[in-house]
């Protein structure tokens, strides 16, 4: 068996961080035929996924994400391939999150100058 772990910080606070969070188990339902459950917490959430050869979670804190995962037997030969592919749509995430927060601050900035 393979494991995967990822962790990435981040400024998004909780409420964005589930937005992300709940895109990413999107993606990961319909590209990989996963299973995902969320379970909310007060402090941090927790993103369940799973699915033949696939276990983990997805940790949502509201200054970082943490991600475990387990690859079965056959999985674990492309574990490099399968980290390298969830890191890039998780950080693709982050970066539209980002970049959509800095937007909306460039613009809050600009109308209050007016």
């Amino acid at each position: 068996m393979a494991d995967i772990r990822i962790h990435r910080d981040h400024q998004l606070g909780l409420a964005r961080a589930r937005k992300v969070a709940w895109a990413w188990a999107e993606q990961v339902e319909q590209k990989f035929d996963m299973a995902c459950t969320v379970i909310e917490g007060e402090l941090s959430d927790t993103v369940e996924f799973k699915r033949t050869g696939v276990s983990g979670r997805l940790i949502v804190a509201p200054d970082h994400f943490d991600l475990d995962a387990k690859l079965g037997f056959l999985l674990g030969a492309f574990s490099r391939t399968i980290e390298h592919e969830i890191e890039k749509n998780l950080d693709a995430l982050l970066k539209k999150s980002n970049g959509s927060a800095a937007r909306k601050t460039a613009a809050a900035k600009k109308s209050a100058s007016r």
